[in-house]
């Protein structure tokens, strides 16, 4: 397949003015000026006529395919809420292709998320960085699991305090996350050790211990639900005392602390915007938060957290940022190679480089604006909507 005649929004560099994108076996095979076209004499030739092209976008942070469309309990998978501590649990057993949901998020140009477990538990279980289009979940992996949920505030406790059962504070919540860190950690240590000397043990194997290996070792990053600021707070000193690479997740009251977060050097995935104040921890909520973030040198993504906002709305979310202030390339960038490099995926998606997935969205302009649709979706090289 041959692109030609486009406006690029490569996000690796600047804006190809009237360019060419050629794919190959669902990957990007090269990228350039019109003034030196590839040869195209077997390919299957798109004329862009100058409409704007941008890389897939990506939602950071979503339940996509664990709450499903139109459905109420028998939908409902996305929180284990009979135990606080659940980080053995996968995102890829719950997450259900062949939800709408799934169709509406290709139509609006997304083409990759991050989904998985709800915030009604202290550690939820693990996140899955997954494609859009697709029947099968293990054929739509991008990389599972690419993190470990956890959550603060008011969710854990609401989840917990009409079961008379912990947490009902702040602080039990910390509590429980600071003791399974703790056991996960010593776990590991007697791994370690057993596999250094044949005459210990290795531990009776432990589930959740397992799942929390990954976070010690830098193969996955922590993401911390938290809204008020003292909850952004506790994360990161949690974070520290454990090693951990982080990211905050909905950030609400961020742009109330941004000297902290620049200090700490916090990533942040912000949202949703577009809602309600549903909860006292929301009440500081504006939809100039993602561009105070950016504006202060925080890397920040725009998330919806499908299905608190419907996922298709994503553009709209960027586009709102923008109107309150953020500038409009870090919109578009925070809806595509940002959350890439946050979440660890970027070697893969984010931008329009050789080698990456064809995931490519072509738009008449403006992506940001309510009349905006897309006139091409193109995931893994595959034309998904024209």
């Amino acid at each position: 397949m041959l692109i030609i005649n486009a406006k690029i929004y490569t996000m690796a560099g600047s804006v190809v003015d009237n360019g060419w994108v050629q794919v190959n076996g669902g990957k990007i095979a090269g990228v350039g000026n019109m003034d030196q076209p590839p040869e195209s004499s077997s390919q299957t030739i798109i004329d862009a006529k100058g409409k704007w092209l941008f890389p897939g976008f990506i939602d950071a942070h979503t339940h996509l395919g664990m709450w499903e469309d139109g459905l109420g309990f028998e939908g409902d998978d996305g929180n284990e809420d009979t135990d606080p501590s659940t980080p053995q649990l996968r995102a890829v057993d719950a997450i259900n292709p062949m939800d709408y949901c799934f169709t509406e998020a290709l139509e609006a140009g997304i083409t990759t998320v991050i989904t998985g477990p709800g915030s009604a538990n202290a550690i939820g279980g693990q996140m899955a960085a997954i494609k859009t289009m697709g029947k099968r979940i293990d054929d739509m992996i991008v990389k599972a699991p690419v993190a470990m949920k956890f959550a603060l505030g008011e969710n854990p406790k609401t989840s917990y305090h009409g079961k008379s059962q912990s947490p009902v504070t702040r602080m039990a919540t910390a509590s429980i996350i600071r003791e399974q860190l703790n056991k996960a950690k010593r776990y590991e240590e007697e791994l370690q050790a057993a596999a250094k000397d044949p005459e210990l043990e290795e531990p009776e194997y432990d589930a959740k211990c397992e799942a929390l290996i990954p976070l010690f070792r830098k193969e996955i990053k922590a993401h911390f639900h938290a809204h008020r600021c003292d909850d952004i707070f506790t994360a990161i000193r949690i974070a520290k005392e454990f090693d951990l690479e982080y990211v905050i997740v909905h950030g609400t009251q961020g742009h109330k602390a941004t000297d902290v977060l620049v200090k700490e050097e916090v990533d942040v995935l912000a949202g949703p915007v577009l809602c309600d104040r549903s909860k006292p921890e929301l009440k500081d909520l504006t939809p100039a938060n993602p561009g105070i973030l950016d504006r202060a040198g925080i890397r920040t993504a725009i998330v919806t957290d499908h299905p608190v906002i419907p996922i298709q709305y994503l553009p709209l979310c960027a586009g709102l940022a923008v109107r309150e202030g953020m500038d409009w390339e870090s919109a578009i960038r925070g809806l595509t190679i940002v959350p890439a490099q946050i979440c660890g995926i970027d070697c893969q998606v984010g931008s329009i480089e050789p080698g990456k997935d064809a995931d490519l969205v072509l738009f008449d302009g403006d992506p940001l604006t309510l009349k905006a649709k897309p006139s091409l979706v193109i995931c893994n090289g595959q034309i998904v909507r024209e």
